[in-house]
């Protein structure tokens, strides 16, 4: 089975979507972002935080129950604990590791510099989830994770003279973050690396007036030293 959180939910049996309900499908997305089993108050009081502990523990038993019913073995359960079946992939821990492993430098990452990282990478958690501060938490941490192994990426991608590539990974980021200046930075890297100093010239430019009209700030003098003629007022 496969578990996908990339982009939205959907959890699929080979080519199959399974069905579930809204309750069901928060708490497999929710055992699925946990790095060990947890109890049922937990759980419950994670999922539920404004009910009383006597609803919560409620609605778990009715989430789980409309999850096992499906047919398949997706939660692994007992009388006190719980955990997302071992037999799920998950498609963000995937994605987290080859982020783990852009981000070490003593790591060789040519078997992922590929479309499939920068696509995982490029794509929100659960977007459409934003009513549980359970979730708003995991997607901040899965976020800014991703920033910053797409800006590792295309640095990668840049030094090893793969400079389309590298200005995609990089766009990947500009657009997760338009206000991140070190996302314009290794865009430019990568343009003027394939000498495009034009193109440079350009995403400074953007990044300038993002910078002054979002936050009335210019760019570092870092930023600025590596174009050859910055706009300056």
């Amino acid at each position: 089975m496969t578990l996908r959180l990339l982009k939205g939910f959907v959890l699929l049996v080979g080519d199959h979507r399974v069905a579930l309900s809204s309750s069901a499908q928060r708490l497999l997305a929710f055992l699925a972002l946990q790095d060990r089993p947890r109890t049922r108050t937990y759980v419950a009081g994670t999922l539920w935080p404004e009910a009383t502990a006597a609803r919560a523990n409620a609605n778990l038993r009715s989430s789980l129950w409309r999850a096992l019913r499906t047919g398949h073995r997706v939660i692994e359960a007992s009388a006190h604990e719980m955990a997302l079946a071992t037999n799920i992939n998950v498609d963000i821990h995937d994605a987290v590791t080859r982020a783990h492993r852009l981000l070490d430098k003593s790591s060789l990452c040519d078997d992922i510099l590929d479309r499939r990282t920068r696509d995982d990478l490029s794509a929100d958690l659960l977007p459409e989830w934003s009513d549980n501060e359970w979730v708003l938490i995991e997607q901040e941490q899965y976020h800014q994770l991703r920033l910053y192994a797409l800006e590792a990426m295309a640095r990668r991608l840049t030094a090893a003279g793969r400079h389309g590539e590298a200005v995609a990974a990089a766009l990947s980021a500009v657009r997760a973050e338009p206000l991140r200046e070190s996302a314009h930075r290794v865009l430019i890297d990568a343009h003027l690396a394939a000498g495009n100093r034009a193109a440079a010239q350009r995403q400074y430019e953007q990044c300038r007036r993002v910078l002054l009209d979002e936050l009335g700030l210019e760019p570092s003098d870092a930023l600025r030293h590596l174009v050859p003629h910055p706009t300056t007022h």
